[in-house]
């Protein structure tokens, strides 16, 4: 198969291309920036440089492809996020509508939530509005990947550990949840791609883990060499503060805010626990390893 990978060489783009790569498929990997062209043709594939923000490239690096794995970048410039995720779903939808019949579309575990309540985080109404434009194409076998509560999230809080020797934020550390690690993703979202009987419009929760905060800082410190890490509960306003003074812009700090306010309240592990896929391979000890690797203490 022709398979086109947006995302550059990202978390989930690269090891999703050298999977694809190993099974004998052509991949083109799409990226903005020229610089990683060496990279991408490295590990085996067709490096196209360009924007997903313009229309006219898109059609042209979809053109031949059977199968394209769209994911919309992340873009802190954007003024109006809402509408950039907009404009990208209309770029993919419009390039994807001449030929290409397979799309796997990276979604969010909260696109569910985006039509009820407030107070949620901005993106679950984002990826929404993408999930909904591209269902409007006709014959087209579409999945929505909706991975859940991200391990590499935890990489925010090396300062944190570093500083103050304890991790915490505005939700309780009993809350049990659902982890994922980009290279569960990334399997999952090959064997999207390259599934011979898939057709229709189709949803996939990707989960590696089920686990609690209090649970992750006795496992992270434990790799750190710091058992007495502990989980620390923050109010929303002290953790928006802290969010702050960390340098995150206001609507991004309110954004993560209310991620915590709804995982505590398990508004958003709702469906996912309807649907309660099969887990990964990568466990939060694997992650904890990964992440005292990197981990530069002061």
């Amino acid at each position: 198969m022709k398979i086109v990978v947006t995302g550059s060489l990202g978390n989930i783009s690269e090891p999703l291309a050298i999977r694809l790569l190993e099974k004998g498929h052509a991949v083109t990997v799409i990226s903005s920036d020229p610089g990683r062209q060496t990279a991408i043709e490295l590990v085996g594939a067709a490096a196209a440089i360009g924007s997903v923000d313009d229309p006219e490239f898109l059609a042209g690096a979809f053109a031949e492809a059977d199968a394209v794995y769209a994911m919309v970048p992340p873009n802190g410039r954007a003024a109006d996020q809402p509408a950039y995720y907009r404009r990208v779903g209309r770029n993919y939808a419009r390039a994807i509508q001449h030929g290409v019949r397979r799309v796997v579309h990276l979604s969010n575990w909260g696109a569910s939530l985006a039509l009820q309540a407030s107070n949620l985080p901005s993106n679950f109404s984002d990826t929404h509005a993408v999930e909904e434009l591209l269902a409007e194409l006709p014959g087209l076998a579409l999945t929505h990947l909706r991975p859940t509560f991200f391990f590499t999230n935890y990489y925010w809080f090396s300062g944190m550990i570093r500083e103050a020797g304890f991790l915490g934020t505005n939700c309780s550390g009993s809350r049990r949840v659902p982890f994922v690690h980009p290279r569960d993703i990334a399997a999952a979202a090959a064997q999207e791609l390259t599934a011979a009987d898939k057709c229709g419009r189709t949803v996939r929760y990707v989960a590696s883990d089920e686990r609690s905060f209090d649970e992750v800082v006795r496992v992270v410190g434990a790799a750190l060499g710091r058992p007495d890490l502990r989980w620390v509960i923050f109010s929303d306003e002290q953790m928006r503060q802290r969010l702050l003074q960390s340098g995150l812009p206001g609507t991004m700090a309110d954004d993560v805010v209310n991620l915590y306010r709804a995982l505590g309240t398990g508004r958003l592990g709702e469906e996912y626990q309807r649907q309660h896929p099969a887990l990964g391979e990568v466990k939060l000890e694997d992650f904890a390893q990964e992440f005292a690797a990197t981990f530069q203490p002061i």
